[in-house]
């Protein structure tokens, strides 16, 4: 089954202290099953990466080769959104509009979540959208 995945846990395969069994779990199901993430985490991924880069975490050829691995991953990008459920969501979860765009996928697709963001894992409970948990898919 495809998963829906957000930055956090794409981020904690490449950042080591971010690294967290659920991220790893993640990345084991992507290996066999493919995932769906909204458009925004295109962006989120570069700019975290450019982040790590001013932050002295990576350096600007680790960023590329990073951004190459990802590009060859099982990984669909989702043209689809309804801004007026992602709205809904961010406010009756008080999630930040761009959590709220992993969330409604995840409901529109039927599929589970991957977040290590603990209010947006929270709002996944609240919304009855399963959670990858560190233990799954073993």
């Amino acid at each position: 089954m495809v998963l829906v995945f957000d930055a956090s846990v794409t981020l904690g395969w490449y950042f080591p202290d971010e690294s967290t069994p659920t991220a790893e779990a993640a990345r084991r199901h992507l290996a066999t099953s493919g995932a769906i993430v909204p458009v925004l985490w295109w962006f989120e991924i570069r700019n975290a990466l450019l982040v790590g880069e001013r932050r002295a975490r990576i350096d600007a050829t680790q960023t590329m080769e990073i951004l190459a691995q990802l590009d060859v991953l099982p990984i669909r990008m989702d043209q689809g959104r309804d801004s007026g459920s992602i709205l809904a969501l961010a406010r009756a979860h008080r999630l930040t509009f761009y959590d709220a765009a992993y969330l409604e996928l995840a409901l529109r697709a039927d599929v589970p979540l991957a977040t290590l963001d603990q209010q947006l894992a929270r709002a996944a409970r609240a919304a009855q959208v399963p959670l990858l948990r560190e233990g799954d898919l073993r």
